[in-house]
């Protein structure tokens, strides 16, 4: 009897063994992610992993992928800095991220970071000029004189090339994509969906873990 129980347990483990070596390699690179060569410097302190979402506001994709993003965020272990990078490819794409970077330098996105999204993909507003970005932003609480000084402040303006130089480094092509320690760059429809993007980005994290 204890034979055939000690049987049944190595099958079991054989099995379950199995069955997570065919979870790591159920993501390929090339297939389900691409390998940034050369590597982009990350911007943490050693010891940490960096996570970084590009994103744009108009983009119905990154506003559906907010659900399920915002709460896999909220997890993540203390090694691991999450960060949102506007994805600057030109005209209304560059106005948007000028207003993420200018809300990001008075210290208040995360409070109106939903809001946004929400405001263009439910209400149908464009927030297309600085001011129309101001009169939306004062009904959410923001200093709408600070933030149009803010919005054409040099420092926003030098932000935005330094942002626009990264973007390129990660040679993406469409948002939402996540870059794992700026040797990953991970696309929704590569990935598979939502779910997937995530389930492989916490697998090179812990790749990332393992080879510390």
């Amino acid at each position: 009897m204890r034979t055939l129980v000690s049987s049944i347990l190595l099958a079991a483990t054989a099995w379950f063994g199995g069955m997570s070596a065919y979870a790591q390699d159920a993501f390929k690179a090339g297939e389900h992610y691409a390998e940034l060569k050369p590597e982009v410097p990350v911007s943490v302190e050693p010891g940490k992993i960096e996570v970084v979402e590009l994103f744009w506001y108009g983009c119905p994709h990154c506003y559906e992928f907010e659900p399920s993003l915002n709460p896999w965020v909220q997890k993540l272990p203390s090694d691991v800095v999450f960060r949102r990078l506007p994805a600057l490819f030109g005209r209304l794409w560059d106005v948007h991220g000028q207003l993420f970077l200018t809300l990001e330098a008075m210290g208040v996105e995360p409070k109106v970071h939903e809001a946004i999204f929400a405001a263009m993909h439910q209400k149908g507003l464009k927030l297309a000029t600085p001011e129309e970005m101001a009169s939306f932003l004062a009904g959410q609480g923001i200093d709408s004189a600070l933030f149009l000084k803010t919005f054409d402040s040099f420092a926003v303006k030098s932000r935005m090339e330094q942002t626009r130089k990264q973007v390129f480094s990660y040679k993406a092509t469409g948002v939402p994509a996540l870059i794992v320690n700026g040797k990953y760059r991970l696309d929704l429809g590569l990935a598979g969906g939502p779910e997937k993007i995530l389930q492989l980005a916490d697998q090179l994290i812990e790749q990332e873990r393992q080879a510390r």
